[in-house]
């Protein structure tokens, strides 16, 4: 017998069960109640293996070599931002089991079906052509340094890896995510050991080479937009759980595994800078750098795990930016639709990745990568969490995920506005723009994310007159 909810929403189709090499079929449909399967400490290591990467141990590097900030100045940041940055990620994923969508599909409360335009295409593309081609090209690089094949061999392969794993969708992400944490927390355990016994705290990098305090800021933002990076994809892995699973420890689990594998990491990634014999010039390849902290034996195996780490990372990336590019409203009737469009993007990627010679200059524009991430990413929680804080977490019957005629305008007026005006005076992204304050104000660094979050929740909430309510239909009211 159908709930109130199933019977008001299109169900995911197919018989799905706990099969782990089984194709998961439908798209981002809601999960039926006799789906539900999962536990809450599943969420620790879906959540920690991805991180387990050297793109995580880059934002570190960043933080010393590119930020200026000196190491104690960097530790501070990286722990407070990844902090911020999990606790979101914590809060979105207790929300799964309740509403039984993907997170993007969550967002149309919000946002509108239509208006859910602008924060999907945004993670859509996030997903696919972002972290899919940045974590792809690290994974390379390590195969490459490993065999001496092409680049093009060894990104093929990482790819053809990721998509496999995204292809048979939710239940083989868990399992690969909780198998490869094997592996990869061993290797980057005694790696990072290795690296923190190598400090230098007498490197001329290690007392910072820039002003501490927007060298702070720049850090806290990059730790916290990579965390958050995950945030879009939150419930993705949750909805599968049942609606009456203790929700704070899925919850909890979900933000650990992003914390601790991102602090680990990130404050190795800067005492890495600090170690004798290591180069950060354009042309110098950073995963190459760890060698200079570990003996040959391990660093071999070292970029094995960067190679494993990488499908890990894409394996989510590509899986939820399907699902992302689904909730675009795009109509298709094939029954594996989201592995289907996971393959695509898959390809894609691929093809844009070789044309245009990811393997050159790495790990340059990272940092306006990861920095312009924290931007929209900001702004749509803003809406996200003030909308869910009016309403209570009441949507009714819940129609309004599904519904193509439920469109409200405050949602992606507030975030655009909050992004166009937190990017255009506060964003420092030289050296492409730098924004009136940074640039009047050193000092200051970039706040764009921060005021980015406060500015889109105050206009949702002041464009809403101060109240959203459901009645028992479905059927948002405005007062």
């Amino acid at each position: 017998m159908a709930t109130d909810v199933e019977s008001h929403v299109p169900v995911r189709e197919g018989v799905y069960g706990e099969k782990v090499v089984a194709i998961e079929p439908g798209g981002v449909e809601y999960i039926a109640l006799s789906e539900r399967h999962g536990s809450p400490i599943d969420l620790f290591w879906t959540w920690l293996s991805p991180n387990l990467e050297f793109a995580t141990v880059f934002i570190g590097v960043l933080a010393v070599a590119i930020f200026g900030a000196g190491f104690w100045t960097a530790a501070v940041a990286i722990i407070l931002g990844t902090a911020l940055g999990s606790l979101t990620q914590g809060i979105l994923s207790s929300w799964g089991p309740k509403f039984g969508v993907p997170q993007m599909v969550l967002n149309r409360g919000a946002f509108g079906f239509w208006g859910n335009l602008l924060p999907a295409g945004l993670n859509t593309f996030t997903a696919i052509f972002g972290w899919f081609i940045v974590n792809s090209v690290s994974g390379a690089f390590a195969l490459e340094a490993l065999t001496n094949l092409p680049f093009w061999v060894t990104f093929t392969v990482i790819v053809v890896l990721q998509i496999l794993v995204a292809f048979f969708g939710h239940n083989l992400v868990h399992a690969f995510e909780k198998w490869a944490l094997i592996p990869l927390g061993i290797i980057f355990t005694i790696s990072c050991l290795f690296i923190i016994f190598h400090l230098d705290l007498g490197s001329k990098f290690a007392g910072g080479s820039g002003n501490q305090t927007a060298a702070f800021i720049l850090t806290f933002v990059a730790a916290f937009g990579y965390a958050a990076g995950w945030n879009p994809y939150a419930s993705d892995y949750t909805r599968y759980q049942k609606p009456g699973v203790d929700r704070r420890m899925v919850g909890v689990w979900a933000a650990l595994g992003v914390f601790i594998s991102c602090v680990v990491l990130e404050l190795a990634g800067a005492a890495l800078v600090t170690v004798a014999g290591t180069k950060w010039g354009p042309t110098d390849i950073p995963t190459a750098q760890m060698s200079n902290a570990m003996p040959g034996f391990l660093y071999t195996l070292t970029l094995l795990a960067i190679a494993l780490g990488a499908v890990a990372a894409n394996a989510i990336n590509l899986y939820s930016g399907a699902m992302s590019f689904l909730t675009l409203g795009i109509r298709m009737t094939l029954s594996q639709r989201r592995a289907v469009v996971a393959v695509a993007a898959g390809v894609v990627a691929l093809v844009i990745g070789i044309y245009f010679q990811a393997n050159v200059a790495p790990g340059s524009k990272y940092e306006s990568f990861i920095l312009t991430l924290a931007y929209w990413l900001a702004a749509w929680l803003g809406v996200v969490f003030t909308d869910y804080w009016m309403r209570r977490g009441n949507f009714g019957n819940e129609r309004v995920f599904y519904d193509r005629g439920y469109n409200t305008w405050q949602g992606w007026v507030s975030m655009l506005v909050a992004m166009v005006v937190s990017i255009y005076l506060f964003a420092d992204q030289y050296p492409f723009y730098v924004a009136p304050v940074p640039t009047n104000v050193p000092a200051v660094g970039d706040l764009t994310f921060l005021v980015g979050f406060v500015l889109a929740g105050v206009l949702y909430f002041v464009l809403h007159g101060g109240k959203v309510t459901v009645d028992a239909g479905g059927e948002e009211q405005h007062a």
